[in-house]
Parts: C-alpha cells; sequence; structure tokens
C-alpha cells in the first residue's frame, strides 16, 4: 500500500470502515481472520493505516482508463402529464429499439411524468428518487435497457457548436436541454440510442442499492464492468489530470466494487458513487479523470 499515490493523504479510517461493510455485505469475499482483525482494529487513522498496510498489497490493473462519478438525483414529478412534464418514465418490456422509436410507440400507462431532460439524466444514472406535488416522494430504480449502445451526446453538441467545450458537462448539457426543450432537445436525446426503464418503490431515506445487492457508500463505491471484476471487490483509484472544468485535480481513494453502468465498459474503467442531492450531482458533472486503478489483494489466505 505504501508508494500508492496519494495514500499518505487517505482518510485511512473512512477505509477501514469500507473493509469492514465489505466483510459483512459479502463474507466469501475476504478472508475470515482479516475480517475478525478489521472488526476490532482501533478506531484511529494510524491503527486502521497499519493494518490496511499488514493486510493488502495492491495489484495494478493493466491500461490507463477513465473515471467518471455519479449520483443519486431528486427530481419533480408528476402523476399525469401536466405542462412541461411531458416525458413518461416507463416500465420495463422487451425491445430493441432504439430511444426514438420507445418513445413514438403507444404509451399504455406510465409509472410518472417528468420534464424531459430531467428523464434523461434520470436514465444516465439509473437511478434516484421522484418527488410529487402532493408530496409523495419515490424512488425510481432501474429496471432494464433496450440494450442499445450508451452514446455521450455532450461531444456531438460540442462539435455542433451547440456548447461550448468547457461547458460539455452535466450541468451545461442538462442546461441547455432545457433551454431548447421540445423538438430541437428531444433530436439531440435521440443521438443517444440507449433507453433505460424504471419501477418505483418507497424512498427510505437511505442511499440506494448497486447491482451487487449492497446499499452504496456515498464517496467509497465504484460501478465497474462486471466482466472484469467481481463485486465486492476493493481498489485504490488514482485518479488525474481532469477533462472538464470545475473539477478537482485528483481522486485518490480506496473503494469498493459495489455497482455496474451500461456505459462502463474496460478493466480500467470506473464510475464513483458521490451520494444524494444537488451538491453531489454538481461535482459527478465535473469528473471526468484518467483512471490508474489498482485491485487490493489480501495478503493473508
Amino acid at each position: 500500500m505504501r508508494g500508492l499515490p496519494g495514500w499518505d493523504a487517505e482518510d485511512h479510517l473512512a477505509a477501514l470502515l469500507v473493509v469492514r461493510r465489505v466483510c459483512k455485505a459479502s463474507p466469501a469475499q475476504l478472508p475470515e481472520r482479516l475480517c475478525g482483525e478489521a472488526e476490532v482494529a482501533p478506531a484511529t487513522d494510524a491503527a486502521a493505516r497499519d493494518f490496511l498496510e499488514a493486510h493488502f498489497r495492491p495489484e495494478r490493473i493493466a491500461g490507463e482508463g477513465v473515471l467518471t462519478a455519479y449520483f443519486a438525483p431528486t427530481y419533480p414529478a408528476r402523476e399525469r402529464p401536466e405542462g412541461e412534464f411531458s416525458a413518461p418514465v416507463r416500465s420495463m418490456w422487451e425491445t430493441t429499439s432504439d430511444r426514438a422509436a420507445i418513445e413514438a410507440a403507444p404509451l399504455a400507462s406510465a409509472l410518472a411524468w417528468m420534464r424531459p431532460e430531467d428523464l434523461y439524466f434520470l436514465q444516465i444514472q439509473g437511478s434516484g428518487e421522484l418527488d410529487f406535488a402532493n408530496g409523495r416522494r419515490l424512488r425510481a430504480v432501474y429496471a432494464g435497457s433496450n440494450g442499445r449502445p450508451y452514446v455521450a451526446i455532450a461531444s456531438a453538441m460540442a462539435a455542433r457548436g451547440l456548447i461550448a467545450e468547457q461547458d460539455a458537462n452535466a450541468s451545461g448539457v442538462h442546461a441547455w436541454l432545457a433551454a431548447h426543450r421540445g423538438p430541437q432537445a428531444d433530436a439531440i436525446m435521440r443521438l443517444n440510442p440507449r433507453y433505460i426503464f424504471f419501477r418505483l418503490v418507497p424512498d427510505d431515506g437511505a442511499e440506494p442499492r448497486g447491482a451487487s445487492g449492497a446499499t452504496l457508500i456515498a464517496g467509497r463505491s465504484l460501478a465497474v464492468d462486471p466482466a472484469y471484476h467481481g463485486y465486492f471487490g476493493l481498489y485504490w483509484v488514482d485518479a488525474d489530470q481532469p477533462a472538464l472544468a470545475g473539477a478537482r485535480q485528483t481522486y485518490r481513494r480506496l473503494a469498493a466494487a459495489l455497482d455496474t453502468g451500461s456505459a462502463i465498459k474496460g478493466g480500467a474503467r470506473a464510475d464513483l458513487y458521490l451520494g444524494r442531492g444537488a451538491a453531489a450531482g454538481a461535482e459527478a458533472g465535473t469528473v471526468r479523470h484518467r483512471l490508474t486503478l489498482y485491485r487490493l489483494v489480501p495478503v493473508s489466505s
């Protein structure tokens, strides 16, 4: 662990808590003895650092990739179409059609109605909270997709001169879509053929669950490609050289693989979960960093 970029500045106690969460959520992931010692390790940064250095070694994953970030958004919604709330939240049905064909298909019923740009970003995040005018709050959770590849629209918008390069981030794209709501914005969103379906569940106020089934840890959970990584694996994130304006210079921390996403492909590719609400969303929209990823391998057996 020593020598990892950013290791000295890590919150080692917070990192140890991630190890404890993995031990509880997936007891077979780590050696039983290691988990036992993690549970009784003193709750100090120095003791946590000593424990982590004694029990793990980093194994670099080949290649340099990209770190992005995501969050659990909260959007206003309605129970029926109303003014700008014109986009239906659709439940899952089997289709390989693209976004345009799905949106043109007859609609028997909708789970809820949203602003089109909000629904588009809900589909990017994969889950979020819906606030209804009557005070009811429900969580929209991923139910499936049409199987089409995800295409980021920001670069296409910049290439067409619709937004400046420095505004080719989540907040810039969302603002443009809202300002051009209607056929113009619809045509741009349809450049991304991937379509996400949802189901609605009660909102319990907790962080959402990832594809692993475990509750996500804000700032310490990764969405990864399950073709390359198993759920509940521990990783060291070394991300620098931000590509978007307003970004932090680095993200370096221990995190657990608890989720996946339709745009997360490859071994050196990860999406960092940053939490719920507007502040997390603002930060997530600026994350596009060069990524070096290390798998943390238990030393004990």
